[in-house]
């Protein structure tokens, strides 16, 4: 599902995955991550942090954001998804957005699904299409 997502976002969707290939449990695999995340990220993006702590955001306002960013001359924006043990706190504190899909905690990889096919409703919400009705 998420290549069927991604690939109606074409180009405008560039995915960089992080491994700490030397992972192991607690804090320290955690800051060794945002290390890594933080270094994948491109000079001045945007940075949405997905957390079930954050801000639960209708389809319509996720698009909102993403529209005032554009217009405000933000060209990337970094949507950060944590491994298992989640994002390190520090990478939260500083993100511009966190958002979340729900209380629930989801795999990272059904968070991407997740993610692409919310980038391509904003997409298509921004663009008057009639995917996403209210």
């Amino acid at each position: 599902m998420f290549d069927r997502y991604a690939g109606r976002l074409g180009s405008s969707l560039a995915v960089r995955e992080v491994e700490d290939r030397r992972a192991g449990p607690g804090q320290s695999a955690i800051t060794r991550e945002a290390a890594l995340l933080q270094a994948a990220m491109p000079e001045g993006a945007v940075m949405v942090a997905l957390d079930e702590r954050g801000a639960d955001l209708s389809s319509a306002a996720l698009a909102g954001r993403i529209a005032a960013w554009r217009d405000a001359g933000k060209r990337d924006i970094a949507f950060l998804i944590g491994g298992a043990d989640g994002l390190d706190a520090a990478l939260r504190e500083q993100a511009t957005l966190t958002l979340a899909f729900g209380r629930a905690t989801w795999p990272h990889k059904l968070a991407r699904v997740l993610l692409a096919e919310q980038l391509y409703r904003c997409r298509q919400i921004l663009e008057g299409h009639p995917y996403h009705r209210e």
